[in-house]
């Protein structure tokens, strides 16, 4: 069974649920998490990534068509599947559950002792995709992408580091990038430019239960990494 039509049961559910009473999605997540790991991890992953990019949208109070393009981008969505994902894009900008509970929920994947998880990692910059699509970070996506951060445990400064992937921070934005300092050895940069682009490949995100759909995000911070380490080795090789 693929990952979408497992989403399709786990809609249907929820939907004859609602019904009855209030929506609580986060509820739902919960039970993801129990059965085969591969397929739940992959399951959860969009299920919270879908839930979290709504909560973000609701937080903002305005959703843009370049928003619903960035989404789209992210989650290539099977045409058969896509009523679905529209479903429980709604049902969670309806849940009585507020972001940080589904925030919660995605942070068992990692299980306990998780700082800096690398798929938690994935989830904030897919929804970093989705906030900049209009071109700005309004105040309250930041706020609400920074309180994720923290309920992920990813310690401030690798949070920066994802921030600069995405905002333009300045002189010190490519240093930023790559989490190094600047006065470091082109040696150093390096090394630690290699380590990125290792643990940032497509196939590394797979193995760690990110589903195939999802490469995007691997795509767009691979072009980050690579950029700012182009500025720079230019810059020292000239210094």
């Amino acid at each position: 069974m693929s990952i979408w039509q497992k989403i399709g049961e786990f809609v249907s559910r929820v939907s004859v649920a609602a019904r009855d009473g209030a929506i609580d999605l986060a509820e739902g997540v919960r039970t993801l998490l129990a059965g085969d790991p591969d397929l739940r991890r992959k399951v959860a992953f969009s299920v919270a990534m879908i839930a979290l990019s709504a909560k973000m949208a609701k937080a903002d109070g305005i959703v843009t068509q370049d928003e619903i393009r960035a989404f789209q981008q992210i989650f290539a969505v099977p045409q058969e599947e896509a009523r679905n994902v529209a479903r429980l894009y709604d049902l969670a900008k309806a849940d009585v559950a507020g972001f940080e509970t589904y925030a919660r929920q995605m942070a068992t994947l990692c299980g306990s002792g998780h700082p800096n998880c690398a798929m938690l990692e994935d989830v904030l910059d897919g929804l970093f995709h989705v906030a900049k699509a209009d071109g700005l970070l309004h105040e309250r996506e930041g706020l609400f992408l920074h309180r994720v951060a923290e309920i992920f445990e990813i310690d401030e400064m690798h949070y920066q580091s994802i921030l600069a992937r995405h905002v333009d921070l300045g002189k010190a934005d490519p240093y930023v990038v790559l989490g190094v300092e600047r006065g470091s050895s082109l040696d150093a940069v390096r090394k630690r430019y290699r380590s990125l682009v290792a643990s940032n490949h497509p196939d590394r995100l797979i193995a760690r239960g990110v589903p195939q759909e999802f490469v995007a995000i691997a795509t767009t911070r691979l072009a980050a990494i690579n950029g700012a380490y182009e500025v720079i080795e230019k810059a020292l090789r000239h210094a």
